[in-house]
């Protein structure tokens, strides 16, 4: 199996990246997206160095159930929330093969 994690990286002035996904959390978006077949993971982060970018880590089973949350409704909703809070996007795209993933145990604290 080879998972699919996006990081979108949503930016605005005067706190609007954190209001938009404090709004995607209490409208129950992001309950829907977690609920989503094929979601492995959609959760906001706030960057230390950045207090007017929030990090969102988006993983997906595979690039066909990242294809049909594309699809969904909820991205209209996604899209006009992002419009609402004037918010710009740098993403970045990454696959785990779990090969390999044995090197970094030695440096886990578990």
């Amino acid at each position: 199996m080879m998972s699919l994690t996006v990081n979108l990286y949503y930016t605005g002035q005067n706190g609007a990246a954190r209001k938009f996904a404090e709004e995607m959390v209490s409208s129950g978006i992001v309950a829907r997206i977690q609920s989503e077949p094929g979601n492995l993971k959609y959760d906001y982060f706030v960057p230390l160095a950045d207090p007017e970018t929030v990090l969102l880590i988006d993983s997906w089973e595979d690039q066909s159930a990242l294809d049909l949350h594309h699809a969904s409704e909820m991205m209209q909703e996604l899209a006009a929330l992002r419009e609402k809070y004037d918010l710009h996007l740098r993403v970045e795209r990454y696959r785990d093969d779990f090969k390999n993933n044995d090197h970094d145990e030695r440096y886990l604290r578990r």
